[in-house]
């Protein structure tokens, strides 16, 4: 079981990366090649269509950050955890749960959950 603690963060890195090339180099050394991300508002395949949800949503709320909410966990190759979006220093008006499953201790795949999204968002 590779630590869930680090692959939440790793993801969450991933996602705050603002320079191109060093969300692909992310994306190279954590993600397997074939990767695939869905949730209920968006879905991309290959580090390629990861990569340009990522700059999607960064271009969307410019101003915002993702961060963990509470302790990520999981056994095998899954791996569960929580994350808010918004403004540095508050509390996060987006707010989701992620199920990881890993390969050889890099994400396979991401579910995601939209647990609160405010109107309009």
């Amino acid at each position: 079981m590779t630590d869930a603690k680090t692959i939440a963060t790793r993801y969450i890195e991933l996602w705050n990366e603002r320079n191109p090339q060093r969300r692909r180099d992310l994306l190279a050394g954590n993600w397997t090649n074939d990767a695939r991300y869905v949730d209920p508002l968006m879905q991309g395949d290959g580090h390629d269509g990861i990569d340009a949800l990522v700059a999607g949503v960064q271009q969307r709320f410019p101003d915002f950050r993702f961060a963990l909410i509470g302790e990520p966990n999981g056994y095998g190759d899954h791996v569960r955890f929580s994350w808010g979006l918004g403004p540095d220093g508050t509390d996060s008006p987006i707010k989701g749960t992620d199920f990881a499953v890993l390969n050889g201790g890099r994400i396979r795949s991401i579910t995601g959950f939209l647990d609160q999204v405010p109107a309009g968002a």
